[in-house]
């Protein structure tokens, strides 16, 4: 495993090492002292989620506040995603700036997303199965987000159709109108 830095040092691109011949391939999806090592901190994952998405769908931007936030381990096991996290921390010197990332079945990579970023992703392929681990139960008071749109943190999202998201993703608030970290 491999831990990849990103234009926002606390976000990582994890790289597991893949072991291929004519049968198919096997990797290690997690390893808890290794990933642990990468990152540079202890982990506790909580629970395990699993989407499965049309081409064109965007989901987030997503996150969760204190003290239900969650640190996020994203991966997609079959098709491809543009994913995104922002960081939503008022106090980080990259407050309101982004990263994206290619994920796929073909590129097996994962996202590392800490506590204090939202967190996206849109839907390249026809079908696409995501799977992502968290550090917190899912809470329903706690939970928020932020307009996939705002011009303000204006994300690229490498889209030209039309978009397929929730009632609720539409509806979300910009980024200077919504709860976040400080």
């Amino acid at each position: 495993m491999k831990a990849i830095d990103t234009a926002i040092p606390d976000v990582k691109i994890i790289e597991p090492t893949v072991f291929a011949d004519d049968r198919g391939f096997f990797l290690e999806s997690f390893n808890q002292a290794k990933f642990e090592a990468a990152i540079g901190r202890s982990v506790t994952f909580v629970q395990d989620n699993h989407s499965r998405s049309g081409k064109g769908v965007l989901r987030g931007l997503h996150y969760q506040l204190p003290p239900y936030a969650q640190a996020k381990l994203v991966r997609v096991v079959a098709g491809e995603v543009y994913d995104v996290a922002v960081d939503i921390r008022r106090s980080s010197p990259t407050f309101g700036q982004w990263v994206g990332v290619f994920l796929s079945e073909e590129n097996k990579r994962q996202l590392w997303i800490p506590e204090g970023f939202a967190h996206g992703f849109l839907t390249l392929s026809d079908r696409v199965e995501f799977l992502y681990k968290t550090t917190n139960y899912y809470a329903p008071a706690s939970d928020r987000g932020i307009r996939w749109d705002d011009p303000t943190i204006a994300i690229d999202w490498k889209a030209a159709e039309a978009l397929t998201l929730s009632a609720k993703d539409q509806q979300q608030p910009l980024l200077a109108e919504a709860e976040v970290f400080d």
